[in-house]
């Protein structure tokens, strides 16, 4: 009801939180996902049309670094008439379901932008922006084209200007509240200057900073790390990564985060290339991202004293409490893929693979594995009888999990195997699949693969 202030969640970061997710023409696409493979049914009502969301509004505005800002998109959450996302949609829907307020996601970003120069905030070494509240862009000197933080200036400043005209934005509003911030970044920082090895002090002064901008200084922040990005895995993507898991309230370094901030680690669930490729275009990615964004921005809030959780709605993303997921390392990972692959090369010499029709990422309709051999070869088989080899190497950790629940079916008798399932399951964020997984597995076996986790 417009008559509580509108909860407003500003949303920041490059290109990919712009958005480049295909929405529909192909197996790549949300429409594919939805139609096909039976995922986000909150996205589409029963005669296949996309839902619209009359308490969450979906504005995006733009701003290049020179001149006025543009609005791109102002509208109720629906992915009608967009062509193509970022996370917003995933994040719109779990957070507007559990408060009872009206929702804004407000996205103010665009792309090929450095966290350790164009977004460098306020109070973090090195900045050189205008320091006079409201945050504004200082006009640039003679022969000056730009200066660290003028990007961060403009982001915050077209978001601010949204919000004293908000009426123009959420129809009815009676007022507002910045309650939380989405931040997903981090490509650019991977290349020269040194970005790398500071992008965690300066992600920790964001925060800080955009509490203090938005006059929100108990602001929820969630950040999602780089899909191509490893916990550990070295070099500056590894930095970046590492660094954005350092700010997590639960499992980081920063005490005063504890209850307010959160990371959503998107490598599990990203499909298609690296950040910087945009993810091949892939929808599925974008929706990932934003629903593990969206889901721990509302256990955040539920935490908080959000109520509308506890509604009652068909077809409507639930948040239930659970446990943190554990991860692995990459080479614990690396260890369970080459079980799973043995595994399924025992199940092909001993003739146990029966066809059973699976999904992966990279095909449009349910495949049946017929082979599986040493060299890491699969062959799958459509419904038409064409057969096709892949690389296990080269499926997705998401195509690893399915492949692992399907050992498990075709092995009903091994705890092991139910085990298995359940290390992948919850290496993906899905903590209640895993914990069914264990449940069944027997003791020693759930014991035996929870060693994996770090």
């Amino acid at each position: 009801a417009t008559d509580k202030p509108v909860k407003v969640f500003i949303l920041m970061g490059q290109s990919n939180m712009l958005g480049f997710g295909a929405v529909s023409g192909g197996a790549k696409s949300v429409e594919h996902a939805c139609k096909n493979e039976d995922k986000y049914p909150y996205l589409i009502d029963d005669d296949g049309n996309w839902t619209v969301r009359k308490d969450v509004r979906n504005v995006r505005v733009l701003w290049s670094g020179g001149g006025a800002w543009s609005t791109h998109l102002n509208q109720w959450l629906s992915l009608s008439g967009n062509g193509k996302i970022g996370p917003e949609h995933g994040i719109g829907h779990y957070v507007g379901h559990v408060l009872d307020e009206p929702v804004l996601i407000l996205k103010s970003c665009i792309g090929n932008r450095s966290l350790g120069w164009d977004l460098l905030p306020p109070g973090a070494d090195g900045y050189q922006g205008n320091l006079a509240m409201p945050r504004k862009p200082r006009p640039l000197e003679p022969g000056e084209k730009w200066y660290a933080g003028l990007q961060y200036d403009g982001d915050v400043r077209a978001a601010l200007e949204v919000l004293e005209d908000l009426d123009t934005y959420y129809p009815g509003a009676k007022g507002y509240e910045v309650a939380g911030f989405f931040f997903w970044q981090g490509a650019k920082d991977c290349g020269g200057g040194g970005s790398a090895d500071n992008y965690e002090k300066n992600l920790v002064q964001l925060v800080k900073a955009l509490r203090k901008d938005f006059n929100a200084p108990d602001g929820l922040f969630v950040c999602a790390t780089m899909g191509n990005g490893i916990k550990g895995g070295g070099g500056a993507a590894g930095k970046v990564t590492d660094a954005q898991l350092a700010v997590d309230g639960r499992t980081g370094k920063y005490p005063e985060f504890k209850d307010t901030v959160r990371t959503f680690y998107s490598n599990p669930v990203s499909m298609g290339s690296s950040a910087n490729g945009h993810y091949g275009g892939h929808g599925q990615t974008y929706m990932n991202v934003g629903v593990g964004m969206g889901k721990a921005m509302a256990e955040l809030l539920v935490a908080r004293g959000a109520s509308g959780g506890a509604r009652s709605s068909t077809g409507r993303p639930s948040v239930p409490t659970q446990r943190p997921a554990r991860s692995l390392s990459p080479d614990r990972m690396a260890a369970l893929d080459r079980a799973l692959l043995s595994t399924l090369v025992k199940l092909n010499d001993a003739g146990k693979l029966d066809g059973t029709p699976i999904p992966l990422s990279m095909t449009r309709a349910k495949v049946s594995l017929v082979s599986a051999h040493g060299d890491g070869t699969l062959s799958f088989r459509a419904a038409s009888g064409r057969t096709v080899p892949f690389a296990f190497e080269k499926l997705t950790p998401g195509d690893h999990a399915t492949l692992a629940l399907l050992v498990s079916k075709l092995k009903p008798e091994s705890g092991d195997a139910k085990a298995m399932a359940a290390v992948y399951m919850e290496s993906l964020g899905q903590v209640a699949a895993a914990d069914k997984y264990f449940g069944n597995a027997g003791e020693a076996s759930r014991k035996k693969m929870e060693k994996l986790f770090d």
